[in-house]
């Protein structure tokens, strides 16, 4: 995991996803899902959005994990988010 220092903490926002997919060296796809009230119909709408990740840490990460990302420097193109910490673990009969 990433030891976030100041500077981290003071530019990037903070969300907690689920792990989607695993299959990248060093990298995770994370879904954050978000809901809010339409302004104008009053309606729930949710949203998801799908990041990929920068992950090197020797725990490993599976699909159906729960963690917390911070957005920092960008490594390329599309990643530019870190996990931080792993909250809860996806229990999965095939994996053990």
């Amino acid at each position: 995991m990433v030891d976030v220092n100041k500077k981290m903490q003071e530019k990037g926002r903070l969300l907690r996803g689920t792990v989607v997919s695993d299959k990248m060296e060093k990298t995770l796809v994370v879904s954050v899902g978000r809901t809010y009230i339409d302004p104008r119909f009053g309606k729930v709408i949710r949203n998801e959005k799908r990041y990929k990740v920068h992950y090197e840490a020797e725990e490993p990460v599976s699909v159906g994990d729960t963690v917390e990302i911070i957005e920092g420097r960008p490594i390329s193109k599309t990643k530019y988010m870190y996990v931080t910490k792993v909250i809860a673990r996806h229990h999965d009969s095939k994996r053990d």
